[in-house]
Parts: C-alpha cells; sequence; structure tokens
C-alpha cells in the first residue's frame, strides 16, 4: 500500500512516524458511534462498508419489544438524559421542533435523517453479522485484515479490509456478577439484568429489588416504583443525582457544560469547586437524607440523571439501601443487617463486560478498575499496523455522539495518514500517565466501563491534535459575539466546525440558534428569550470583561507577568 506524507495541520501533534495509507474500511456496527464512523471515513475520501446485524440503522435506540439475544436495546419508556443540543452531531442540528429531551423514537428519527442527509444508507449492510475479523498473513507489512461476515440466510462471505473501525458498543454482554452474592442460587424469584428490562407491567404489585444505581438503574427502579408495591434499591457507593431541569429551567447540560466553567475548574482548587458544587446539588435535597449516601466525590465518576428519585423516595416508594451481603430463597440480607423479604424479582442494573468475540488480536481488551490498554481510548499499541481502532467505549461525563463523532475524525485522518501515532513504547506511557492522573481526581472504584470524567479534556485534546479546536482569539479579533457564545454559552458540538479540517460554513450559524432549538418545543411566544447569558447591561459588560482578561491578555501578555493569565492560558 502507498505510504502517505503528513500533512502539517494547524494545532496537530506531529508524530514521529510515517503512517500507511488506507482505504477499504470495515465498520462494525450501525448505531451512534458507526455512522458517524461512515461519514467520517467519507469526509476523508476512504471507502467504508458498515455491517450491522439488525434490520435498521441505530444501535441500542432501535427499541425492540421482543428480547434479542447478544443484541442490546432501550426500554419503552427511556428518555435522553441528555439535552438535544448536546445529543446532536456536530455538522447536523436536530429540528427546532423535536423536544428538549428525546424519547427512543425521535432519536432513531434523527438518525435515519442523519444518513439521509450524508447518503450512509449506501454504505450500510444491515441483517449482516461481522462473525470473524483475522490479521491476514502478511498483516506485518499490509496491515489488512480478513474479515467473514453471514447474511440472514447464512450465506458467508470472505472480504479483505485495509482497516477496522469497531462500533459494536458494550451494551449487549449483561454483567450478573453472582459470584458476589452468596446463597444466590437458593434464591426463587424472578433474575433478570436491566438489558431485558422492557417495560413495568409486569411488576405490578410486587416486590422489587434493583441492584445498581447508574443511570438504567434509577431510570428502572423509579418506574417500577409506580407499579409494584414495593421497591428496594441496593448501590454499593452511592450516588450524585442531578435533575434534567437545570438553573431557571433551562437543561442542566447547557448550564454545566461550558467553557468559562471549565476554566473555572481548572483555576481554582479542585476541592473547593467541586464542594460548591455538592453543596449546590445537596441544597435541593440532602443525598444523605434520602439514602444515597455517594462515597465518591462529585465527578470523579458518572453522576445520576433522574427528575424522579427524590419524589420516589420521600413518597416511601423506593427505600435505599446499602450493598447486598447474602440472597436467601425470598429475599436479601444487607451488608447493615437489615433484610428485604418475600421478593418476586430482582433487576441487576450492574453493567456490562466487554466482548469482541468476533475479533483476534494480540493483547487484551478488558477493563478493570476503570484501566483499559488503549491509546487515547481507542487504539491497540502492540498491534505492529494500527489498522484497528475501537469506538464509542467510554462512558463520558458529557454527550456521547459528540465524543464518538471526535473519535471517529481523530481515527480516519490517522488512517489517511494525516495524523499519526506515536511509538508503542510512548503510547504505553502516555496510558500509564493518564492512569495515574485519573487515579489523582477520580473514583478508583471497581469498574467495567471507560470512565471518561474529564470530557473537556479529552474532546480538546483530540481537536487540537487534529487541528479543529475552537481558535479563541481568532474568534475574538474576527467575531467578538461568536467568541462570547462559544466561550460563555453551552459547549455544543459545532464549535468543533468552525475552522480546521472538517470545516462546516453552518457551524457559526448554529451556535447562534442553539438557544433558539432547545426553547421552541416549550415556550409559547418566540420574543426575545431570557437566555441564560445574564441580560442586565452592566453585568454584561462586566462578564464581557472578565471574557477579554481571560482569552486576549494571554497573548499580548508577556509569559511569568501573571500566574493567573498562565493558568487561564494552559486551561484555554
Amino acid at each position: 500500500m502507498p505510504v502517505l506524507q503528513q500533512h502539517n495541520i494547524a494545532g496537530t501533534t506531529t508524530f514521529p512516524r510515517t503512517v500507511t495509507m488506507v482505504k477499504r474500511i470495515c465498520v462494525i456496527g450501525a448505531g451512534v458511534s458507526g455512522l458517524a464512523s461512515t461519514k467520517s471515513c467519507l469526509d476523508e475520501g476512504l471507502e467504508p462498508t458498515c455491517f450491522d446485524m439488525g434490520d435498521d440503522i441505530g444501535g441500542l435506540w432501535k427499541y425492540h419489544a421482543k428480547i434479542v439475544e447478544d443484541r442490546g436495546s432501550v426500554f419503552r419508556s427511556l428518555v435522553t438524559n441528555i439535552s438535544k443540543e448536546m445529543m446532536c452531531y456536530s455538522d447536523h442540528p436536530m429540528p427546532s421542533h423535536y423536544p428538549t429531551y428525546l424519547g427512543h423514537a425521535d432519536m432513531l428519527k434523527y438518525l435515519h435523517l442523519y444518513a439521509e442527509n450524508f447518503k450512509l444508507n449506501n454504505h450500510i449492510r444491515l441483517k449482516t453479522k461481522v462473525e470473524a475479523v483475522t490479521k491476514r498473513p502478511d498483516f506485518t507489512s499490509s496491515g489488512q485484515w480478513d474479515v467473514v461476515v453471514v447474511d440472514e440466510n447464512g450465506k458467508k462471505e470472505e472480504m479483505v479490509f485495509d482497516a477496522i473501525i469497531v462500533c459494536s458498543g458494550h451494551n449487549y454482554a449483561a454483567n450478573i456478577p453472582k459470584d458476589s452474592f452468596p446463597g444466590i442460587e437458593k434464591f426463587k424469584g424472578q433474575i433478570i439484568h436491566s438489558k431485558d428490562y422492557r417495560e413495568p407491567s409486569p411488576y405490578t404489585g410486587k416486590r422489587v429489588l434493583v441492584i445498581g444505581f447508574g443511570n438504567s438503574g434509577a431510570d428502572i427502579s423509579t418506574e417500577i416504583s409506580r407499579h409494584a408495591s414495593q421497591v428496594f434499591v441496593s448501590t454499593r457507593s452511592g450516588a450524585w443525582v442531578l435533575d434534567r431541569v437545570g438553573d431557571n429551567g433551562y437543561p442542566f447540560d447547557l448550564i454545566l457544560q461550558r467553557r468559562s466553567t471549565n476554566v473555572l475548574r481548572q483555576l481554582l482548587p479542585f476541592d473547593l469547586m467541586i464542594r460548591f458544587e455538592e453543596r449546590k446539588l445537596n441544597f435541593k435535597f440532602n443525598h444523605v437524607n434520602y439514602g444515597l449516601n455517594p462515597s465518591f466525590r462529585l465527578y470523579s465518576k458518572q453522576v445520576t440523571i433522574n427528575d424522579d428519585v427524590p419524589h420516589r423516595i420521600i413518597l416511601g416508594k423506593m427505600i435505599m439501601k446499602p450493598n447486598v451481603a447474602s440472597f436467601t430463597d425470598n429475599g436479601v440480607v444487607f451488608v447493615d443487617g437489615s433484610r428485604a423479604e418475600n421478593l418476586d424479582a430482582v433487576v441487576f442494573a450492574t453493567g456490562y463486560h466487554f466482548r469482541f468475540p468476533f475479533l483476534e488480536v494480540d493483547g487484551t481488551l478488558t477493563v478493570h478498575q476503570n484501566k483499559n490498554n488503549f491509546y487515547k481510548n481507542m487504539f491497540l499499541p502492540k498491534l505492529p499496523k494500527q489498522t484497528l481502532a475501537l469506538i464509542g467505549l467510554v462512558e463520558p461525563n458529557g454527550p456521547v455522539p459528540a465524543l464518538v463523532e471526535m473519535q471517529s475524525r481523530f481515527v480516519t485522518q490517522v488512517f489517511k495518514g494525516l495524523v499519526s501515532l506515536p511509538e508503542e513504547s510512548e503510547m504505553l506511557k502516555d496510558i500509564s500517565d493518564k492512569q495515574e492522573e485519573h487515579a489523582k481526581n477520580y473514583s478508583d472504584e471497581q469498574q467495567r466501563t471507560v470512565e471518561v470524567p474529564d470530557f473537556f479534556g479529552y474532546m480538546d485534546e483530540l481537536a487540537s491534535k487534529i487541528g479543529v479546536k475552537p481558535n479563541l482569539l481568532r474568534l475574538s479579533l474576527g467575531d467578538p459575539a461568536l467568541a462570547f457564545a462559544v466561550f460563555f454559552g453551552p459547549c455544543t458540538s459545532y464549535q468543533f466546525r468552525l475552522h480546521g479540517h472538517g470545516k462546516w460554513e453552518g457551524a457559526a450559524q448554529a451556535i447562534r440558534t442553539q438557544w433558539d432549538r432547545t426553547l421552541t418545543p416549550t415556550r409559547r411566544e418566540l420574543g426575545n428569550p431570557n437566555h441564560a447569558i445574564l441580560q442586565n447591561f452592566w453585568l454584561n459588560c462586566l462578564v464581557y470583561s472578565l471574557y477579554l482578561q481571560l482569552v486576549i491578555l494571554p497573548f499580548v501578555v508577556e509569559p511569568g507577568k501573571s500566574i493567573l493569565i498562565r493558568c487561564c492560558c494552559k486551561a484555554i
């Protein structure tokens, strides 16, 4: 295969190794990650073929009333816990009339609109399962892969691809840790995993225990509690609970996910900032008084987003309990000695295993205690040719679509030869350094996910490498109002299409109109909506003055003059 000379992209980290160019790409999975990857391949002039064993695109967002083996699905009433402006791809805003938080049907419609707009369907093969992905005999020189697929009729087909992008997700291999619960084999009630939960009617009038209190555990337990006679919730580490509705009624993520807020988090002592935000959450309802008792600091692992938790607890419909010590034939004993008896069902909301049964590679693809061996959470350093990438395996404190799209843009530029990866030793060192940094500030509990609590840091790191991180100085000089919106407004994914490789001409307008799209489904009159940015004239002047100091001064004041300026320069 030809070797492409690496281009210099503004803001891109230059690595020493030349990358072999690839052309034919196998994308496995046609969900949120797979669609973004297919589109990114087309943007780079590559030739993707996307395989999905389902009868439709959308992955998890395609609702299946019937339980399908080895395939995940949302439950019937599921609603996104991220608002639509954060959930969309960077060059395809959601329609204004869509609700602020989408049900799975609307989300699937959006994915269809995206696929149709960018003509992705011509590159997608549905009802086709990838059975095996193996290195070719000459892999060390060619980097190519043999791929075996099976269609709905059982017909096998063998193909050769230059590179593989795995977008099959990790929400189908259910984790039910029975070894951690002595006596579970004696329990006579029903045991299911949250993967197989669809709707609450089977639990009407019953006594139910839900084990685990992430987003799925919270959603399922609150919903069942409206039908069951009693719901118990067992959580080992408690939870920090956020509402979808934030300050002044705006979506919480449009308030929290801002560059200005992130700069404050960088400048202020970590403990001080987190303590302030924890107090703010406890001001609404004291988490200890409601039995949630978080054993970890806010944002050190994923927060739980749910609007009903405190209401169901205060009504007595949900009773919070600690970890389960053991099972009996009709109930459980908790570690504090209390019991839940006469249980009819137990729902395990305990996550998933990482499994890629079709993939044959050297090295491990497992995740233990939130640690993995993936460079930038995508590449396996020990492969002699970096023609395999895994996308969408992370659980960010932020929107998944924006993150997987950024990953796919990075990966396809690596495959194209525009960005190259460091040597194996450097990748391993980077992985080790990231794990040490993570251990200092974030939860070290046993996890089977790859959590990315520092959403901004991860996104900006990848964006810098491919030259698409927003240039606030350039924006300030050319369009101060837009720069103001980028820095003080929500950090939507449109920001990463303002300039650089893959620039979208509609990005600036999408940023200017993001509040209109947010408020259109709920407000009665258009008028001049009171946006989250304060509209008092003098206060705006003060805020803009602060913005100029944070963004402009780092570039015009000599280094060393101010510790504050140096910190701001690093954060921005």
